[in-house]
């Protein structure tokens, strides 16, 4: 994990742009590099390094020998780098794994390079021979990427928005900060005088396709069928073949630990093949929680199952109402369920970096998504419309659970590794019959619980246990950390500004006072940047004005009582 800064034709002088990238300096607590390009006025690279792979030769922009043309800053891992590396005979002159890139475009251009990677990434590869920038992001851009251009012709990118917000440029018309789309490349042409202009912009992998370096994955061809058996044969496969490739590290591992389904699968297998691969330290879990959350005691069991060594933080809503602000800056979203659910988040990572030794995190994000999890896929009119929902909620993930994942565990100079976004994993899960896929006997996921079951993995509790968002589990069943998040934000806003909150916030005006406040605290950091979430997240088939979890299966149960007198 890392933070990627460059400019291409800045405007003004770079001495004083460069302070902007200092703005991610979280990303990559160990080193910093800023680098001018020789022979182009006005362009330069900023890297911030959190040290994972190849501690001595890690530093970007990655330069070699062998291609002195080309300039590589990059956010990621590449977890097939060295089965690549054998299979297309590459000489490669450093153990980084970023390195893969460089070989590949230069024998197969961008967009079959960014297609044969299989790991996670943002990229910018300069092509100074042929005079080209390159920009590229993961399928589910859990590496995150931002840029804006000119119009004439200048080019900012950065990690995260925060790092561009205040680039001086010399036109007249603003310039929009936008998120790169996730699974595309984007070439630019490079002028002489370092400006740019965008020659190709194309999708290189979606989520339902099978990745083109499946070809060359350690597990080969799966059985085709799709008879219960075999299709929970290769859930297990794909899934337990996803985690282990994550153990590519040189720092040490450990894992979130929610006590739900996702996370507690997660943990236990991570043990085992941590186990197996005779890693020289036990795997650390890590709950977040008030003393009697249902989050913390399902966590604890789990725990105790699998053999971890786990840390237990204390949570109280006193000290999650005071990190809001902090969080909204480093999330750069107003989006209120990634804004509650972030804050355990961010104070559980704030714990792990000051207490412990665990650098690389892995956690449960993308499995709600991917296996339709979220409690109103019980409500779908289909398994078509849960179907294409599904695919829906995986490529708006970088807007939400992706987003909030990766800047969470980044504040605190964390890498997040999620292997349930695996890209054969998922490309297999949604190649599955829809009617497979949608929840069964009143439970969630159920195909994913039932390839599990009678493992003795996890408890059999926990396997079965009723999902909770983040923002419910972590305090009592009597109140959840969202309500006492609403009580406290009540008297930081008047009904006088609710009255008016669609013309002081035309684009997603907010509809409660926990919205408007927000808002607020998102305007007072990037001022006039609403845009950059397109719509709320917030359910679909049922007639409900908050996404919390609990609150949706009240709902249902409501429905399901009403239904039951009628009847």
């Amino acid at each position: 994990m890392c933070g990627i800064w460059a400019l291409f034709g800045s405007d003004e002088c770079l001495s004083v742009q460069c302070t902007c990238a200092m703005k991610i300096a979280h990303r990559g607590p160990d080193a910093f590099r800023f680098e001018n390009v020789n022979g182009f006025t006005n362009c330069c690279f900023g890297f911030h390094r959190l040290a994972i792979v190849d501690q001595l030769y890690g530093m970007q922009p990655l330069r070699v020998k062998k291609f002195p043309y080309l300039w590589l800053c990059y956010n990621g891992e590449i977890y097939n780098h060295c089965r690549l590396e054998q299979q297309f005979d590459f000489d490669c002159q450093t153990k980084m794994d970023g390195e893969i890139l460089l070989h590949l475009y230069d024998r197969f251009g961008i967009k079959k390079m960014a297609s044969l990677l299989d790991g996670v990434f943002a990229f910018i590869l300069l092509d100074t021979a042929n005079r080209r920038v390159h920009l590229g992001r993961d399928t589910y851009g859990i590496r995150p990427l931002f840029k804006f251009i000119t119009d004439n012709g200048f080019l900012a990118v950065c990690s995260e928005a925060k790092g561009l917000v205040d680039i001086t440029h010399s036109m007249a018309t603003a310039a929009n900060i936008v998120p790169f789309l996730p699974g595309h490349i984007e070439v630019f042409d490079l002028k002489l005088n370092g400006k740019v202009e965008s020659i190709q912009f194309e999708q290189f992998h979606c989520c339902t396709q099978e990745p083109a370096h499946a070809a060359y994955d350690s597990v080969e061809k799966l059985p085709t069928g799709v008879d219960k058996e075999t299709v929970k044969s290769n859930i297990r496969r794909l899934f337990e073949n996803a985690v282990r490739k994550r153990l590519m590290a040189h720092r040490r591992i450990g894992c979130l630990l929610s006590g739900g389904l996702d996370s507690s699968l997660v943990s236990a297998i991570l043990v085992k093949q941590a186990q197996a691969e005779k890693l020289p330290y036990p795997i650390q879990t890590f709950s977040i929680g008030s003393d009697d959350s249902p989050d913390i005691l399902a966590a604890r069991k789990v725990a105790a199952h699998i053999g971890s060594e786990h840390h237990e933080v204390n949570f109280t809503a006193e000290e999650g109402i005071q990190a809001v602000e902090e969080v909204i800056f480093h999330l750069e979203t107003y989006d209120i369920t990634t804004i509650r659910a972030s804050v355990g988040m961010y104070l559980v990572s704030k714990y792990i970096r000051s207490k412990t030794d665990s650098v690389v995190i892995f956690s449960g994000e993308g499995a709600d998504e991917l296996t339709q999890g979220y409690i109103y896929f019980h409500k779908a009119p289909s398994p078509r419309a849960a179907a294409e929902d599904s695919v829906r909620l995986l490529k708006e993930l970088y807007l939400f659970d992706v987003l909030r994942a990766d800047r969470t565990t980044a504040a605190h100079g964390l890498e997040l590794r999620v292997p349930f976004l695996d890209h054969r994993f998922t490309a297999y899960y949604l190649s599955l019959p829809e009617e497979m896929r949608t929840p069964k006997d009143g439970v969630e996921k159920h195909l994913l619980r039932d390839s599990f079951k009678g493992l003795n993995l996890i408890p059999d509790e926990i396997l079965w246990r009723r999902k909770e968002a983040f923002s419910d589990g972590v305090m009592s069943v009597k109140k959840s950390w969202y309500t006492c998040l609403q009580e406290h934000l009540e008297s930081m806003v008047n009904d006088d500004q609710m009255e008016k909150a669609h013309k002081t916030f035309p684009h997603n005006p907010p509809t409660s006072k926990e919205a408007y406040y927000f808002r607020q605290v998102f305007e007072r950091h990037y001022p006039g940047r609403g845009q950059w979430l397109p719509h709320y997240w917030m359910p679909r088939w049922i007639d409900a004005c908050d996404p919390s979890a609990r609150t949706l299966g009240d709902l249902m149960a409501q429905a399901k009582a009403i239904v039951t007198q009628s009847s």
